[in-house]
């Protein structure tokens, strides 16, 4: 990993820019689940409480570059900016971005169970009532699924900083538990 290629949503009157950002993750999921190497990584370098307007892709020279010959942004040309592919500037740690599913809506969990046949639809009602909900405070992007076509939050975790890297594969949607990017 050692080039990387910011990607930045353009302000638009007619998207926000969180509409505008999904729906580039969701060009740049179908690319990478595509090219099926796993070799290149996402961050999001303004994340706050949003993921914010860049969108970062690492990986080496080549893979960017073959990424970016496969024309992966077409339809969004005019919505985005992007930079030419560059070397890292100099690293202040590296970081996991991955993706957290967290088990938040109870009754959808309680009614799986039921379905499994690990609990009775009595035994589910009596668990509900001493359940709250958990709320997640993570940036995340609205997506659509391209197997189910349901809609969805793909929450996303900035990892703390580590001092040295750690090797590994990336999914198709450019996020790894383990495997880390450069953060500079």
């Amino acid at each position: 990993m050692d080039h990387y290629l910011d990607i930045r949503v353009l302000p638009d009157p007619e998207f926000s820019e969180e509409m505008l950002m999904a729906a580039l993750f969701a060009k740049l999921h179908r690319a990478l689940g595509a090219r099926g190497a796993g070799d290149i990584g996402i961050s999001f370098p303004k994340v706050d409480l949003k993921p914010g307007d860049t969108l970062r892709l690492h990986g080496s020279e080549t893979a960017l570059m073959a990424l970016e010959a496969t024309g992966w942004r077409k339809g969004l040309m005019d919505y985005c900016q992007c930079a030419a592919i560059a070397a890292i500037p100099e690293v202040k740690g590296w970081r996991t971005v991955a993706r957290i599913q967290p088990k938040s809506n109870p009754e959808r969990l309680l009614r799986r169970s039921v379905n499994k046949g690990w609990i009775t639809a009595e035994e589910a009602a009596q668990r509900l009532v001493n359940c709250p909900e958990k709320r997640i405070d993570l940036p995340y992007l609205h997506i659509k699924s391209l197997s189910s076509k349901q809609q969805f939050r793909l929450f996303i975790s900035h990892g703390e900083l580590l001092p040295h890297p750690v090797a590994g594969t990336f999914s198709s949607y450019g996020l790894s538990a383990t495997a880390t990017i450069p953060w500079f």
